[in-house]
This record gives C-alpha cells, sequence and structure tokens, in this order.
C-alpha cells in the first residue's frame, strides 16, 4: 500500500543561482513535495508517531531555501530530497522547485526543476588517486557515480591530500568522500566501483601500491538501523575495516556528513561518530587539496 502525504507552496527567498546577481540579490523559491509513505497504521490509531510531521517538513525546506546558496535548483532540490527521505516512514519523494523569478530574458510563469527518489541505505565511498592527473581522474569517477543506476549522490566531500600509508614508495594521494543513497545491494554496487577502477586503468597487483583510481566501500546503511550491511565475507568486508584507523577517509568524510557515524569492525562493536574517532587520530598527513576541477 502507498499512501501520500503533499506539501504544497512552501515559499521563502534564497539565493541560488550561478549569477552573481542572484547570489547578491535573492529571489523567490516555491517548493512543493509529494511522501509516498504507508498512512495505515496512523489513519487506524491516530497516532502522531506513526505518520510524517508536515510541519517539520515545512521547516527543513525553509532551511534548505534559505541555507547555503546552490549555483543550481538541482541541487536544491536533491539535498530536499535527501532530507525528506530522512524521514524514516517515507518510502519515496518526489520535490519540485519553482523559481518564478529565474532570469529567463523572456517572457514566462515560472520554471520547475521535478525530481524523484526512492528511500534506499546510505552509502559511502572512499576515493582515491595518486597517480596521472589525480584531479580529474576523482572528477570524472564522481561524474560516474552520478550516473550509476541506482545509485544518488546526495553529498560530495572537499579534495585533501594526504601522504601514502603502508605500501612501497610513491606520491601523494588526493582523496575525497562522496555519500549517497543506493538500491543497489552491497555487492552490486561493489562490483559496480571495481568497473569504475578499470576504466581508469586500475590494476590491483601490489597491495597498497601507487594506483590511477582506488574506490572504497565504506559503509552501507546507517549503523545501529535495520538496513545496516555487515558483512564478514572476505569479497565484501562492510564496514570496511580499517577505515576508523584513516584520517584521510573521515577527515573528507565529516567533512560530506558532519553527523556521520561508523561501526568500528563487526557487528557486535561500538558505534561512534566519525568526528568522535578522527579525535584520536593523527591527522598530520592529511591536508587540504585543490578544488574540484583542478589537478
Amino acid at each position: 500500500m502507498t499512501d501520500e502525504i503533499v506539501l504544497r507552496g512552501v515559499t521563502a527567498r534564497g539565493h541560488h543561482g550561478v549569477l552573481d546577481a542572484e547570489k547578491r540579490d535573492g529571489q523567490t523559491f516555491v517548493v512543493d513535495v509529494h511522501l509516498s509513505l504507508d498512512l495505515s497504521r496512523a489513519g487506524q490509531t491516530d497516532d502522531l508517531s506513526a505518520t510524517v510531521n508536515y510541519a517539520e517538513v515545512a521547516s527543513l525546506i525553509v532551511a534548505r531555501i534559505t541555507g547555503p546558496s546552490f549555483d543550481l535548483v538541482e541541487r536544491l532540490a536533491e539535498v530536499i530530497a535527501d532530507d525528506v527521505l530522512d524521514f524514516g516512514l517515507v518510502d519515496s519523494v518526489e520535490v519540485v522547485v519553482h523559481k518564478p523569478e529565474a532570469p529567463v530574458g523572456h517572457p514566462f510563469t515560472d520554471v520547475e526543476v521535478r525530481v524523484r527518489r526512492s528511500r534506499g541505505p546510505r552509502a559511502v565511498i572512499a576515493l582515491g588517486s595518486n597517480l596521472g592527473d589525480r584531479g580529474r581522474t576523482l572528477s570524472l569517477a564522481v561524474d560516474a557515480l552520478r550516473s550509476l543506476p541506482g545509485f544518488t549522490v546526495t553529498s560530495v566531500s572537499p579534495i585533501v591530500e594526504s601522504e601514502p600509508v603502508g605500501g612501497p614508495d610513491q606520491p601523494p594521494y588526493l582523496n575525497a568522500v562522496v555519500v549517497g543513497r543506493t538500491t543497489l545491494v552491497a555487492a552490486d554496487l561493489l562490483d559496480a566501483l571495481h568497473r569504475i577502477e578499470a576504466a581508469h586503468g586500475r590494476t590491483r597487483d601490489v597491495r597498497w601500491d601507487a594506483r590511477t583510481l582506488d574506490l572504497d566501500l565504506i559503509q552501507v546503511g546507517t549503523p545501529g538501523s535495520a538496513e545496516e550491511v555487515v558483512s564478514d565475507d572476505e569479497t565484501l568486508t562492510l564496514p570496511h575495516p580499517r577505515a576508523g584507523e584513516r584520517a584521510f577517509v573521515l577527515v573528507p568524510w565529516a567533512a560530506a556528513d558532519p553527523d556521520a557515524r561508523l561501526r568500528l569492525g563487526s557487528a557486535d562493536q561500538e558505534i561512534r561518530p566519525v568526528r568522535q574517532i578522527l579525535g584520536g587520530l593523527d591527522q598530520s598527513g592529511v591536508r587540504p587539496g585543490p578544488e574540484w576541477g583542478q589537478s
């Protein structure tokens, strides 16, 4: 059974757009959301906890409209969809962002961007490169993830540069983290990551050797939730067994998702905030890297 909550016309002033004038002066944005979920228990029990508080949804939307500036309305719609999907009862959402004052240059009544997203567990992917044009390779890898069927990118960290850990002498790495939602099973997502690596010339001849591109699946599902994937299989170990020891993973991850948490080891081990774990690590080998689009 699929029911809906529809919230239309949430309006606020924001500074989203490519043009300097849009970022400086701001303009009105209007958002509609369609939430698909099962409302049968709410209808039977009259219990607020069995549904979604649409006043809270409206507040999240306004916070995104009035918050940090995005160049694209598409990005604004994406982050609103991700916020709404964080309500555990929501199976899928349609977000429509209207930009009635867009600088189109011709008479018009409205511009709208419409995205539809389904709930899936969060997945965290760590990226690294230390051969060739490292920055371009990471950018192309993010593009490949954005185009991957069954995976929706919700956040991309800044790039950091790090000294190699283990293995033979080699150049420093550029690292980043992508957070997204996936409808793929974990093994299929890992296979897709390996295909992206192979497309960029990745080989696996020497452990921890230099590589054109490294894509590590760090975590699938929020730790402690029913959707969390914990696996000790030799071909798929989740969460990543060394993630909690790697500042070059945790530093960009914390930037991409400040509320991230990580299970340290197998299913019976503790779950801690990533920022807290970072506090106990030596971060001296990690430094800011280039901006996206630069080498």
